[in-house]
């Protein structure tokens, strides 16, 4: 059984920044894709970032030049650096991960359990 713990969100004002990790842990196989979403009151669940094993990222409109998805492959651990927070950033965030979960290759995705982040002054 493979988890996903969160870590790093908390209240920050705006213009802040917050830095949210997110560590896999048990019996891992491989993990490919691993990212970050959101979900904010009363609406659905985006994604924010999401980076492959290679390092290659994407962002969602958003967070494109103040959110930084990078990873360590080694600790399989995936960071969010977020800078100039705005008000509207505010939600839990969750990790994602697709995780390899046996030798012939299949994989399923796997969530954290959130972390909120709050910007406001």
């Amino acid at each position: 059984q493979v988890q996903l713990v969160e870590s790093g969100g908390g209240l920050v004002q705006p213009g802040g920044s917050l830095r949210l990790s997110c560590g896999a842990s048990g019996s891992i196989i491989r993990i490919n894709n691993m990212g970050w979403y959101r979900q904010a009151p009363g609406k659905e669940r985006e994604l924010v970032a999401a980076i492959n094993s290679g390092g290659s990222a994407n962002y969602a409109a958003s967070a494109k030049g103040r959110f930084t998805i990078s990873r360590d492959n080694g600790k399989n651990t995936v960071y969010l650096q977020m800078n100039s927070l705005k008000p509207e950033d505010t939600a839990v965030y969750y990790c994602n991960a697709n995780q390899v979960w046996s030798w012939s290759g299949a994989a399923s995705e796997i969530w954290g359990q959130g972390t909120q982040v709050t910007v406001a002054s």
